[in-house]
């Protein structure tokens, strides 16, 4: 069995994080190391490493962690302007193998990204 990722240590509380928003399926969770003003971590409690390893059985999983990323802008009045990254693997800067989402907000953001 692998070692468990701070992400799941996390979501068994033996790890504390600031967290803002949980329900049955997810949990959110501000960034310790932010890349902007607001910097939020949406997880699913399932533990999957990344998008290359969602099953057909994920659908609704991953339509619910967009959901509760729309509640938690909501929730954090930022709802007119905030980006949504996933990284997925290590060659796209992915440093916890559990996927996750950033939800960042409450600056301007250029494009093309990174």
């Amino acid at each position: 069995m692998s070692p468990k990722t701070v992400f799941k240590k996390i979501i068994d509380r033996e790890i504390p994080a600031e967290i803002v928003y949980e329900d049955q399926e997810c949990l959110a969770f501000k960034d310790i190391n932010p890349q902007a003003p607001i910097h939020v971590i949406v997880i699913p409690k399932k533990e999957i490493p990344n998008l290359e390893e969602l099953r057909e059985e994920d659908e609704a999983l991953i339509g619910h962690l967009f959901i509760a990323m729309q509640r938690i802008a909501q929730q954090m009045g930022i709802s007119t302007g905030y980006r949504v990254v996933l990284n997925n693997g290590p060659d796209a800067g992915q440093e916890v193998m559990h996927m996750h989402f950033h939800l960042l907000a409450g600056r301007k953001f250029d494009w093309p990204p990174g």
